[in-house]
C-alpha cells in the first residue's frame, strides 16, 4: 500500500537512515563500547574523532570545515564572555543560511538537494549547540574555564549521535557525564540495548502504519475534503497529526536517546505524549526537554 508521500520530514530522515546514518550510529555504538571497555580515560576523544570522520564522510571536506569555522567563530566571540554578544553571533551565522549567494555556493558542492538539506538542517542543529557551549563559557568563571576548552567544544559538537537533528543537551551537563567513569557492564549495557532497539522498533511500525493508512498530511494539502467535512472530522484530523508527529520524535529522539544511555549519558526525556496536555501553551516545555532546558538557563 502506498504512504502519505507529503510528511517531507519523515521520509527525508527514514531515506537517510536507512542509506546511512544508521549505518555510522552503529560505527559510534561500536568506538564508544570499545573505548568504554579498553580506554575508559579517551572515550570523549574517541567519540570526537569518530564524530568528525563520520561529518566528513557525509558532509564532504567542505560541510565539515563549514561547521567547524561555525565553531571556531562561535569560540572566539565567547572570550569576550558577553551573552548578548554570543546570541548575536549565532544569530548572525545562521542568517548566512539564508544569504542567496552562499546558498548558491552550497548548492554546488553536493549533487542532490537531500545532501545540500543535510546540510542545513545540521549546521542549524550544530549552531545551537555552539551557543549552548558559548553561553556556558559566558557564565563560568576563570577557575572552571579549562573544563571549556575549545577540545572540548569540538567533543561536544562532533558528538554522532545528536548531530543531525538532536536532541539537544547543553554543555555543562554532556561534559560531567562525559568526564564520569563507571564501572562497565557488557551484560547492562546489551539489555538496554536490546529494549531500546525493540521500543524504537515498535514507534517505527505504528509510524507507518499511521503514514500508510491515515493519509492525514496529503487530507491537508487537499482543500475539497476539508471544505466537505464536518467540525467533529477536523478535530480528529488535527488529533491525528499531532499523535503522528509524537510518535514520529519518539523514533527520530528515540534512536540518538538509546546511544547516549549505552554512552553512559543520561538523554534528555522522550517527548511527552500529546493527549495527556490540557494546554497547548506548554506543549513545548515537555516535548522538546532539551531545548527548554537551554532556552530557561
Amino acid at each position: 500500500m502506498p504512504q502519505d508521500p507529503m510528511d517531507f520530514e519523515w521520509s527525508y530522515w527514514i531515506e537517510w537512515g536507512r542509506e546511512h546514518i544508521l549505518w555510522l550510529l552503529a560505527g559510534h555504538l561500536l568506538v564508544s563500547q570499545v573505548s568504554r571497555l579498553l580506554v575508559e580515560k579517551y572515550k570523549p576523544w574517541c567519540l570526537m574523532v569518530y564524530g568528525m570522520s563520520a561529518c566528513w564522510l557525509l558532509l564532504g571536506i567542505k560541510g565539515f570545515a563549514l561547521i567547524l569555522l561555525h565553531a571556531t567563530i562561535s569560540f572566539a566571540v565567547a572570550q569576550f564572555q558577553l551573552s548578548l554578544l554570543t546570541w548575536l553571533c549565532s544569530l548572525i551565522l545562521l542568517s548566512t543560511l539564508r544569504i542567496p549567494a552562499v546558498e548558491e555556493a552550497k548548492r554546488k558542492w553536493y549533487d542532490t538537494e537531500n545532501e545540500y538539506y543535510l546540510l542545513l538542517f545540521t549546521v542549524s542543529v550544530r549552531c545551537l549547540f555552539c551557543t549552548s557551549f558559548s553561553l556556558e563559557y559566558c557564565w563560568h568563571g576563570p577557575a572552571q574555564k579549562s573544563s571549556h576548552s575549545f577540545v572540548w567544544m569540538l567533543a561536544y559538537v562532533f558528538y554522532y549521535p545528536t548531530f543531525h537533528n538532536g536532541p539537544l543537551m547543553n554543555f555543562n551537563e554532556f561534559s560531567k557525564q562525559m568526564r564520569r567513569q563507571e564501572a562497565f557492564s557488557l551484560k547492562t549495557n546489551l539489555s538496554i540495548l536490546i529494549v531500546g532497539i525493540i521500543r524504537i522498533f515498535f514507534w517505527w511500525c505504528l509510524a507507518e502504519l499511521m503514514i500508510h493508512l491515515m493519509y492525514i498530511h496529503a487530507l491537508y494539502s487537499s482543500a475539497p475534503p476539508l471544505e466537505a467535512a464536518s467540525y467533529w472530522a477536523l478535530g480528529g484530523l488535527a488529533l491525528a497529526q499531532v499523535l503522528f508527529f509524537y510518535v514520529k520524535y519518539l523514533v527520530l529522539y528515540g534512536v540518538p536517546a538509546l546511544l547516549l544511555q549505552m554512552d553512559g549519558l543520561k538523554p534528555p526525556a522522550l517527548p511527552c505524549c500529546v493527549s495527556l496536555m490540557h494546554s497547548f501553551t506548554k506543549m513545548w516545555r515537555s516535548f522538546d526537554v532539551g531545548l527548554h532546558r537551554f532556552l530557561v538557563r
